[in-house]
C-alpha cells in the first residue's frame, strides 16, 4: 500500500489550516510513519505537481489521500473515512 498525502500551500508560504489539523491528528496517532509522500497544492504555482494530482482525480480541495494497493487507486477527500477504511479497517 502506498498512501500520498496531499496538502494546501496558502499564498506567501503557509499551510492551510485543515491540512495542518489533520497532519497534528495523524502525528498524535502515530499513524504519520505510515504516510509514504507528502505533496502540495501551491496558490502561487497552479501547475505544480499537487494541482495535476488533484486534477488527475477530479479533485477541488485539500487536504486529500490517495491510496495505491493492488494496482487500484482509491481517493479520499474525507479524512474520517480515510481512517475508517485505510487506517483503522
Amino acid at each position: 500500500m502506498h498512501i500520498t498525502f496531499v496538502r494546501k500551500r496558502l499564498a506567501g508560504g503557509a499551510t492551510c489550516a485543515q491540512c495542518r489539523e489533520v497532519e497534528a491528528r495523524l502525528q498524535a496517532s502515530g499513524d504519520w510513519s505510515r504516510i509514504d509522500a507528502v505533496m502540495e497544492i501551491d496558490e502561487d504555482d497552479p501547475n505544480g505537481d499537487g494541482a495535476a494530482l488533484a486534477q488527475a482525480h477530479g479533485v477541488r480541495s485539500a487536504p486529500f489521500f490517495v491510496v495505491r494497493e493492488g494496482g487500484k487507486t482509491r481517493v479520499y477527500t474525507r479524512f474520517a473515512q480515510f481512517v475508517a477504511e485505510v487506517l483503522s479497517p
